[in-house]
C-alpha cells in the first residue's frame, strides 16, 4: 500500500483555495444582491445573455411602434376634428340653399344676397378647414410637405400619396388625408359649388336646385372620408394596446432572465456566510501556527 505525504504546507495551501473559493462565491452572490441581476457579464450565462438581447431589441422595436401609433393618432385626431368642423359648416350652407330655393326668384333680392354674404364665409372659413395643420404639414395636402393644401382661391396645392406610419410587425396605415378625396374636385369641387351658390343666390335662383344636388354630394363625400378617419382612429389605437401589451410581456420574459429571485438569494447568501465562516473555524483548528511559522 502506498501513502501519500501530507505535509503542513500542503495542508495550509490546499485551505487557502478552499477559502478563496469561498470568498469568491460569497462575493458572486453578493454582487447580484446588490445589483439585482443574475447577469452582470456575458460569461454569467452565455444563452441567457443572447436571449436578454434579443428580447431588449424587441422591446425597443414595440417601443418605436407605440411612437409611430401616437404620431399616427395626432394626425388622425386632427383630420377628425377638421372634418367635424367641416361637416357641421356645410350643413349651414344647405340650409341656407333651401332658404333660398324657398324664396325663390320672387323673394327678396336683398335678402339673397344676404343668404350669398354667408354663403361666401362658409366657403372662405372651410378653405381654412382645407389648410388645416399638424406639426406644419397640411392634413389634406396628400403626399405633399408643402404649408398648405389650397390657395385661397381654391387651387389644390397638395398631391396625391399617403403618410404612412409604421404601427406593428409588417402593418403600415396612411395617417394623412387626400383633399380631393375629401373636398372633390373639378367643377365638383366644393369651394367651386359654394362659389356657384353665391352667385347664383344673386343672380339666377332657378339654379340652384342644380347647385344642391352638387353639394349633397360634397356633403357625402365627406362624411365617407370621416368614417373611414375614425376607422383608422380605432386601428392605430389596438395596434398601440397590443405594442403596450407586447411590451410588458417582453418584459416579463427579460426578468425571468435577469433578475434575482430575492428570497432564494438571499437564503444563499445566509448558507455561504455559514459555510465560510465554519471554513473559517476549521482552518484555525487544523492550521495553528508554530514557533517555527514565526522564525521564518
Amino acid at each position: 500500500m502506498t501513502y501519500m505525504r501530507v505535509t503542513e504546507r500542503s495542508i495550509s495551501t490546499r485551505v487557502l483555495n478552499n477559502l478563496q473559493g469561498n470568498i469568491s462565491r460569497l462575493d458572486d452572490i453578493q454582487q447580484k444582491l446588490s445589483s439585482g441581476k443574475q447577469l452582470s457579464r456575458p460569461s454569467d450565462s452565455p444563452t441567457g445573455t443572447t436571449s436578454a438581447l434579443s428580447l431588449r431589441s424587441d422591446i425597443r422595436t414595440q417601443e418605436q411602434y407605440i411612437r409611430n401609433t401616437d404620431d399616427g393618432l395626432g394626425w388622425l385626431g386632427t383630420i377628425d376634428t377638421a372634418l367635424t368642423n367641416a361637416n357641421s359648416q356645410v350643413n349651414r350652407a344647405r340650409e341656407l340653399v333651401l332658404q333660398g330655393m324657398s324664396a325663390g326668384a320672387g323673394g327678396s333680392a336683398s335678402a339673397r344676397t344676404a343668404l350669398a354674404v354667408e354663403i361666401e364665409n362658409i366657403r372662405d372659413s372651410l378653405i381654412g378647414v382645407a389648410n388645416t395643420t399638424y406639426l406644419g404639414r397640411p392634413v389634406f395636402g396628400g403626399a405633399a410637405s408643402g404649408s398648405v393644401a389650397y390657395e385661397s382661391d381654391g387651387t389644390y396645392k397638395g398631391q396625391g400619396g399617403e403618410v404612412l406610419r409604421s404601427i406593428g410587425d409588417n402593418t403600415k396605415i396612411a395617417v394623412n388625408s387626400d383633399g380631393e378625396r375629401v373636398f372633390g374636385s373639378g367643377s365638383n369641387q366644393l369651394f367651386t359649388v359654394l362659389s356657384d351658390i353665391a352667385r347664383n343666390l344673386k343672380g339666377n335662383p332657378g339654379a340652384l336646385t342644380s347647385d344642391l344636388t352638387r353639394l349633397d354630394t360634397s356633403i357625402e363625400s365627406m362624411q365617407t372620408e370621416v368614417a373611414d378617419i375614425g376607422a383608422r382612429y380605432n386601428r392605430v389605437t389596438q395596434m398601440r394596446d397590443t405594442a403596450d401589451a407586447r411590451i410588458l410581456s417582453l418584459k416579463t420574459q427579460l426578468s425571468d432572465i435577469e433578475d434575482i429571485d430575492l428570497p432564494m438569494t438571499i437564503t444563499e447568501l445566509t448558507l455561504q456566510q455559514t459555510a465560510y465562516q465554519a471554513a473559517l473555524a476549521a482552518t484555525a483548528k487544523v492550521v495553528q501556527p508554530s514557533l517555527v511559522d514565526f522564525l521564518k
